[in-house]
């Protein structure tokens, strides 16, 4: 029997990943550390993602009704409208039991010992939230060489001129975030929502901790949303001026300093 006061949440938005998910799935239970659970939220997919995702379901031990019990415990929660990663991300949060969270993209790719070396860090660093470095990959997910180095610390001041933080790389303690409720860790329905996310935790006066190891791929197909260089220039400048409520000099200054780290982080 898990302990709850230790389990760590892995909260992933499905939409129409049917060529991903069944990969994913096994790469969580790959981990080195087990004591997770995975909440699967199916976007109301066109494709074949739940009809995958069942049928692994089926075949796991327990719903076999062989006495070995799987690693970890994996949830399928079925959407029935079509509302975005954000609010598929919100869903499983409510959903999720245990007193850690952690996002994971469909797409991307954890290392077998992320769990286990991110939770013994965010333990060391007594931090509420932390993230760590990644590499881009391919189409095929695999390694391109070009890393993004996660910073020791980043406050709220600094994470606006550096979008540094990759979804699939951030672990939250609900406990020491939270108290009672989920509400500061609810994504807004906004453009770039996770990075809207972290912003509003930081400016809520916790710091984000960063590990300095590679222990995330971050899939990059040719042509992709994040690729599309003037829908981000967009997407960053809407939330200094909507989102955050920054003033036009403030968003101008804080902007310069992204679009120079965020360029130099793609050559």
């Amino acid at each position: 029997m898990s302990d709850d006061r230790e389990l760590v949440s892995i909260v992933v938005p499905v939409y129409n990943a049917g060529k991903y998910i069944e990969n994913t799935i096994r790469m969580v239970e790959d981990q080195t550390f087990e004591n997770w659970e995975l909440v699967l939220v199916d976007d109301c997919s066109s494709d074949n993602s739940r009809a995958v995702i069942r049928e692994y379901l089926a075949a796991r031990p327990e719903a076999a009704g062989e006495a070995k019990a799987p690693k970890g415990a994996i949830r399928l929660i079925e959407k029935e409208k079509n509302q975005g990663a954000a609010m598929a991300r919100n869903t499983g949060v409510d959903a999720a039991r245990g007193r850690y969270i952690a996002f994971l993209d469909a797409d991307d790719v954890w290392l077998p010992q992320k769990l286990e070396k991110e939770l013994e860090f965010m333990k060391r660093s007594r931090a509420a939230f932390v993230f760590t470095s990644y590499e881009f990959g391919d189409e095929k997910a695999e390694g391109t060489g070009r890393i993004v180095h996660a910073p020791e610390l980043l406050t709220y001041r600094r994470a606006l001129s550096r979008t540094v933080i990759f979804t699939s790389t951030v672990l939250l303690d609900t406990q020491r975030l939270c108290g009672a409720g989920k509400d500061l860790i609810h994504m807004p329905v906004v453009e770039s929502e996770d990075t809207a996310l972290w912003w509003r935790i930081l400016r809520g006066g916790f710091d984000a901790y960063g590990l300095d190891e590679v222990l995330v791929i971050y899939r990059r197909p040719a042509g992709s949303l994040s690729s599309n260089k003037l829908k981000a220039i967009r997407r960053i400048w809407n939330l200094y001026r909507n989102q955050e409520g920054l003033s036009l000099l403030s968003s101008a200054y804080h902007f310069v300093f992204w679009a120079f780290r965020a360029t130099v982080r793609r050559i």
